[in-house]
């Protein structure tokens, strides 16, 4: 039950204490944030609302990226130390190899990704901008959520494709059960997002498939992390959507028609969309054209 044929404990068990271990660790971080705020704005005889601390947030945003970043740097350094001393293995061997190439096509594909589906809703009336393109508003946020969003495109990435398929990998489970595994679990991690939705969560899945494609196909977390920084960031800080249901805080803000949250993705943000659909499909195809335009080169440098 626990392990298969060869020995070695099963990669169910590890991804699963790997993950509780994490949620742990990842709260543990946020602790120093929460305390902050707490003595910063936190009346102890009145309690402390949920609505209430989001308020308190919004009020100090760095505080907010100490506990929310600081979660995300113990996802990181957790995923390290489990993938070192649990697996037995290099920080190559877990996905960081290969050039900067990767990452900077992914920063751009995931940029532009979101443009696409920006403009697209512009262009039909689904979106408008209460703010001129000319006019953006550059905010305190515009920093955090960066930094923010750079640490959880890495985390998520080192976990979800990084130590999940590896680990499977290593115990020969089948490519198409790696890629649906990582998929489900990266899916299953942001079911409990505000506004969730059931297309929201077949997109995350989605696009959990095509960060599986990447890695598998470039050999590098590299393109992935890129994509994932971009998509988030584009969302919520750049034009203004919430990003998996988290609210946004962008340098344009947009109003979004009503009852076209097929399409626009609504309260959950556009990843709950039909357009978020067709770009991470598109996005199979240009990765696709990128890694074999990378081997073709590989092919023909002189040795």
């Amino acid at each position: 039950m626990f392990k298969n044929q060869s020995g070695q404990v099963r990669a169910g068990w590890l991804i699963l204490l790997a993950f509780v271990v994490m949620l742990i660790v990842q709260q543990l971080f946020t602790v120093p944030g929460i305390l902050l705020l707490v003595f910063t704005e936190a009346p102890f005889s009145e309690g402390f609302s949920y609505l209430e601390m989001q308020t308190a947030f919004d009020a100090h945003p760095w505080i907010f990226l100490l506990m929310q970043g600081g979660g995300t740097a113990g996802g990181i350094v957790i995923t390290l130390l489990l993938w070192r001393f649990l697996n037995k293995g290099s920080i190559k061997e877990l996905g960081f190899r290969s050039s900067m190439k990767d990452l900077w096509f992914g920063l751009v594909l995931g940029a532009l990704s979101i443009t696409v589906i920006f403009i697209t809703l512009m262009a039909t009336g689904n979106v408008t901008l209460l703010n001129s393109l000319s006019k953006p508003h550059f905010s305190i946020f515009t920093v955090t959520f960066l930094v923010l969003y750079i640490l959880v495109g890495i985390f998520e990435e080192m976990f979800f494709r990084g130590y999940v398929m590896s680990t499977m990998a290593s115990r020969g489970n089948k490519k198409w059960v790696i890629y649906v595994a990582s998929a489900l679990i990266f899916s299953i991690a942001h079911s409990a997002n505000p506004n969730v939705s059931i297309l929201g969560l077949v997109n995350i899945a989605l696009v959990g498939l095509l960060f599986a494609y990447m890695f598998d196909t470039t050999k590098s977390l590299w393109l992935p992390i890129g994509y994932h920084i971009t998509w988030n960031y584009f969302q919520g800080n750049v034009f203004g959507f919430a990003v998996s249901g988290t609210a946004p805080n962008g340098i344009y803000s947009v109003e979004i028609v009503e009852g076209h949250d097929w399409l626009t993705g609504g309260a959950f943000g556009l990843e709950g969309g039909m357009l978020a659909t067709l770009l991470i499909l598109a996005g199979f195809f240009a990765t696709n054209l990128y890694s074999k335009s990378k081997n073709s080169r590989k092919a023909q440098a002189p040795r």
